[in-house]
């Protein structure tokens, strides 16, 4: 057993028996590769990467390779998922080496004594193949230029720090006026790189970027009124969600995405289920629900709310990150079936009615095996199964529950238990807008138990923690734990009011300033002040897998500002916004999240906070939630709340219910009536 053997990410102690002599990311092996004068081999993954996997397997199970690795560098280990940081650095300085994509497993080759890099790839095979050499020989060779050319690997690792430095936004100039540009033109280049026959944004492999599709929906609603409404931008967002859950990106029998598929169909998924990429498809599909009314968009959202709640979280109310894409040394394993199997379970019209709905009668499409995804019209297996369309759909549903429950007797992919901070954040604002919008009050429970996680488990010494598994919570939060938190308790405040819940809100804002600000250059940094001094410290503004958290911070910061009327979150908000305006003009595509923000910014949000009985106040509440209004928030407080801070102090209750509606710094007189209240807002 090596050094991983002490350490909670289930990614590390995947390796803690190689026979390589891995180390996590500690102040020990730096240490020891300064002393030894040793480069560093840094390998950074994920527990349910396929392709990690793959490289265990070949190389760092393979005694021959360890001892090259032994011999000649200092291993380090390291869980992209925990340590976020070092994966932003060396990922950034994969695509400017290489000039390729970077992913994982990421390999890179560091300097000794600067961490600074020289040399990165991805995946190395174990023997020479597809134009890539056997991972062996690419460590000798690697060691030998390391000994021949140390000084000028050095000054070369410098140059890729610099320029790391150098593709940062610069500083926000005070007074920098910020306007609708960037928003035309996200607008526009996601009409110029939209699939118009499957959904989505460009070729395989096809990823379902939420944030660009919210920022459609949002951008169709605040056109609804116009003479010229954007309907194509609702029927982007609209198509594409449609296409992913008749495809295979989307678990038929479970509920739930899957990650990306490898081709533009959505048909054939690479089979890992995240945790941070359901939280917000959740809460699009709710959006999507209360913005359209179609069903298909409701039906979604209870089945993934449903298998979030039913596999992923933890008894004591976390949610786990990741399902493996592999199980039985197969991928996708798990969740695809051969005809055969299934007709022996389904019996009667179940069976060749579900066989033509899902393709089972048609070639298989995974191997030898086939992955379900909806092949045919539910009049085509209804007639198949002489059926009528709508009986077939009860018939259809109870074949897939039936299904399920055979599928749930095989082995099961591996479960990453860890429980993330910003995932976690994350799948509550999920959790908490689909709550609303399906009008149930047990994924508001399941949101807010998951919050008092939380704050029970990853808060210490008021310092939030970024992970928790096995009883121990670990290492300083990010910028992302903060702003999503801060984010999904504003969304959780809507749908039940806690004062407790405000006040952490609030306690989270501040630690953003105090801890991440650039007071200089406007934004925030990606770790605190006090975070350890890394090769290079992160101050990025686009979205990647998530989405940006200098956007959310300045979305969650502006929102907050405008609840409280607190100066310091609006102007930290609009510094951002200033700091990352060029970026936002030179690239719209890359910084959706940041533009939404801008949205809100150029156009304030509608804030309507009730003040009566716990019941009424939420029963008003929920009557003017149930139209698609992204720009409105609404905070049912009850008479009793008191000591509320900012301006909400001045949103007194009356003997009877009443509401105030506040737009940027205006805001009305007490409202009285559920009627008045209706026609005070914008719909009127």
């Amino acid at each position: 057993m090596n050094r991983l053997t002490d350490e909670t990410s289930p990614y590390l102690l995947q390796h803690a028996d190689n026979p390589v002599d891995w180390y996590p990311w500690s102040q020990e092996a730096l240490d020891r590769a300064r002393a030894e004068n040793k480069p560093i081999l840094l390998s950074v993954g994920y527990s349910a990467c396929h392709w990690c996997h793959v490289m265990a397997h070949e190389s760092f199970e393979d005694a021959s390779t360890a001892e090259i690795m032994n011999r000649l560098f200092v291993n380090i280990k390291v869980d992209r998922e925990e340590r976020p940081d070092i994966d932003k650095i060396y990922q950034t300085a994969h695509q400017l080496i290489t000039h390729r994509a970077g992913g994982w497993p990421l390999t890179v080759f560091l300097t000794p004594e600067k961490q600074l890099p020289f040399f990165a790839g991805t995946y190395f095979p174990n023997e020479e193949r597809h134009g890539m050499p056997a991972f062996a020989d690419l460590l000798m060779r690697v060691a030998q230029h390391y000994e021949a050319n140390g000084k000028e690997l050095d000054d070369q690792g410098t140059a890729v720090i610099k320029a790391l430095a150098s593709l940062e936004p610069g500083t926000a100039e005070p007074g920098t006026p910020l306007d609708r540009r960037p928003l035309d033109g996200l607008r526009s280049q996601l009409d110029s790189n939209f699939d118009k026959d499957w959904g989505g944004f460009g070729e395989a492999p096809k990823f379902p970027h939420p944030t660009s599709l919210e920022f459609l929906l949002r951008h169709w609603r605040s056109t609804a009124h116009s003479e010229e409404p954007d309907v194509d931008a609702l029927l982007m967002c609209a198509l594409t969600l449609m296409r992913m859950l008749d495809g295979g990106i989307y678990d038929q029998l479970g509920g739930g995405f899957f990650r990306y598929t490898v081709d533009r169909e959505w048909s054939i998924p690479h089979f890992e289920k995240m945790l941070y990429d359901n939280g917000p498809l959740l809460a699009l599909l709710a959006q999507l629900w209360r913005a359209s009314g179609d069903d298909a968009y409701r039906k979604a959202a209870t089945e993934t709310a449903d298998w979030v709640i039913r596999d992923m979280q933890a008894p004591e109310g976390g949610f786990w990150s990741t399902l493996d894409a592999d199980s039985e040394g197969e991928e996708g394993r798990f969740y695809t079936w051969d005809p055969r199997e299934a007709g022996e379970i389904l019996t009667g019209p179940a069976a060749p009615a579900f066989a033509r709905r899902f393709g089972l009668d048609k070639a298989a499409n995974f191997g030898d095996r086939w992955h379900l995804l909806v092949r045919d019209t539910l009049e085509s297996a209804a007639e198949t199964a002489g059926e009528t369309a709508s009986s077939v759909v009860a018939l259809l549903d109870d074949a897939r529950n039936r299904l399920l429950e055979v599928r749930n007797q095989r082995t099961w992919p591996a479960r990453d238990e860890k429980i993330l901070t910003a995932w976690n954040a994350l799948m509550i604002r999920g959790l908490a807008m689909a709550g609303r919008a399906l009008d149930r009050e047990d994924l508001v429970d399941a949101a807010v138990h998951a919050l008092e996680f939380v704050r029970n488990k990853l808060v210490d010494n008021d310092r939030l923690l970024a992970t928790y598994k096995d009883g121990r919570a670990r290492i300083d939060a990010y910028l992302d734990d903060h702003t999503f938190l801060l984010d999904a308790i504003l969304e959780l405040l809507q749908a039940r009011w806690n004062s407790t819940h405000l006040e952490f809100a609030t306690e989270i804002a501040d630690r953003l300033l105090s801890g991440f600000e650039d007071q200089s250059g406007g934004g925030f940094y990606f770790t605190s002040h006090e975070h350890e001094q890394l090769a290079h410290r992160t101050r990025t503004f686009s979205d990647d897998s998530l989405p940006s958290g200098n956007g959310i911070a300045a979305l969650a910061l502006g929102r907050l500002g405008h609840l409280l009327s607190e100066a310091r979150y609006l102007q930290a908000a609009e510094k951002t916004l200033q700091a990352s305006f060029a970026a936002m003009l030179d690239f719209p595509h890359g910084h959706a999240a940041l533009i939404m923000a801008l949205d809100e910014y150029l156009d304030p949000p509608e804030i309507v906070v009730i003040r009566g009985s716990t019941e009424e106040a939420e029963a008003w509440a929920q009557s003017i939630s149930a139209v698609y209004a992204p720009r409105r928030l609404v905070f049912g407080i009850p008479s009793d709340a008191e000591d509320l801070p900012g301006a909400l102090e001045l949103r007194e209750p009356g003997e009877q219910t009443v509401a105030y509606v506040c737009r940027g710094t205006r805001c009305s007189t007490p409202i009285s009536t559920l009627s008045e209240l209706a026609a005070e807002l914008s719909e009127a």
